[in-house]
């Protein structure tokens, strides 16, 4: 398969490479970046020195149809929709690692991200890639809205408590940590090693973007409209994401039921691990992997469901599941190229 990236300069763009540069069934022909045209790639991420030799190209998608069999856009907000035609999605299969078309909902996703949508007529064909839910739908498409990192590991880390209402989905308060990673490669103050470093914060308090995404393939899942809390927090390392969720009980159950009940929902997941009792999901212990770790706590006492999730916010949260979703799209094992296990210390 002849893949192209744009935005491959970018966190997600680079693990893309790195992933993508160890099969032997792809090759990368097209590194696309606005800030680096006409700079050796490998110069701008030493450790792909000597695996790289081509330099960087422009944003050009219709040429990049032409040459293609897919492309990820792994660039800020409102570009993949800017660009996206019939006439490209005629010729190639994009898998936009944006959030264009993860809410079908125009007015929300203009409400929420401020800008407005460029192709919303493509929106009801995009399908949301999470594999675990949608994976049929995902080998037929041609335009994936690749998860973003949050969601994903919120949603596994919930779903079958909220799909099966175990929980009051409206009571879901989901308390969600992050990697300095997961704010991108740009110069930014907040993101400096003296700000970060030895600290801990809350941001985008009741008004982080990811909300309604999450709400809204909760509520696909539940049935109705589910409302959430969702609190993000920057902590001071690269990689990782790590939820806490709690959730009020809806139904008299037992935590060997509920883990039962997860244990149905994923064991054929490949990806997903329900860990033994009393085992934490730990962000250590996904890292560099696209593996998403999860359990769960009944808390009988204040009658609520406690649900915890880890994942690697570039792999599982981007650049992984966005592979997973290409070797769906193309009829392969879903776990092609993404075998790595997690790496420690």
């Amino acid at each position: 398969m002849k893949v192209g990236i744009i935005g491959a300069t970018g966190y997600a763009g680079e693990e893309l490479v790195r992933l993508l540069l160890q099969r032997e069934d792809t090759e990368i022909v097209w590194y696309g970046s606005k800030s680096y045209v006409g700079q050796k790639y490998a110069s701008i991420y030493q450790n792909l020195f000597r695996f790289v030799p081509d330099v960087c190209k422009e944003d050009d998608m219709e040429q990049l149809a032409e040459e293609a069999d897919v492309v990820f856009t792994a660039t800020p907000q409102g570009l993949c929709a800017s660009l996206v035609n019939e006439d490209i999605l005629s010729k190639t299969k994009i898998i936009d690692l944006s959030a264009d078309f993860r809410i079908k909902d125009v007015s929300v996703y203009e409400q929420w991200y401020k800008i407005e949508h460029r192709s919303p007529q493509f929106l009801e064909e995009a399908v949301y890639g999470l594999p675990e839910i949608n994976r049929e739908k995902v080998k037929k498409a041609r335009l994936i809205a690749n998860p973003g990192c949050y969601p994903t590991c919120s949603f596994l880390s919930t779903y079958p408590a909220v799909k099966e209402g175990i929980i009051d989905g409206n009571t879901l308060i989901i308390d969600a940590k992050s990697g300095t990673s997961g704010a991108g490669r740009g110069a930014k103050v907040d993101n400096l090693f003296c700000e970060v470093n030895e600290n801990m914060k809350a941001y985008g308090v009741a008004s982080h973007r990811h909300t309604p995404e999450i709400e809204e393939q909760l509520s696909l899942a539940a049935g109705e409209k589910i409302t959430i809390s969702f609190t993000p927090h920057l902590v001071p390392m690269n990689r990782g994401i790590l939820v806490t969720a709690y959730g009020s009980l809806k139904k008299d159950v037992s935590e060997k039921e509920i883990r039962e009940i997860y244990n149905s929902y994923y064991k054929n997941e490949y990806f997903v691990r329900v860990l033994e009792e009393g085992m934490v999901p730990q962000t250590r212990f996904v890292e560099g992997s696209n593996f998403a770790d999860v359990n769960i706590k009944l808390d009988k006492r204040t009658g609520r469901l406690i649900m915890m999730g880890a994942i690697d916010n570039l792999v599982k949260g981007a650049a992984g599941q966005a592979i997973q979703n290409m070797n769906l799209m193309f009829g392969l094992p879903e776990n092609k190229g993404l075998t790595q296990l997690p790496m420690f210390p």
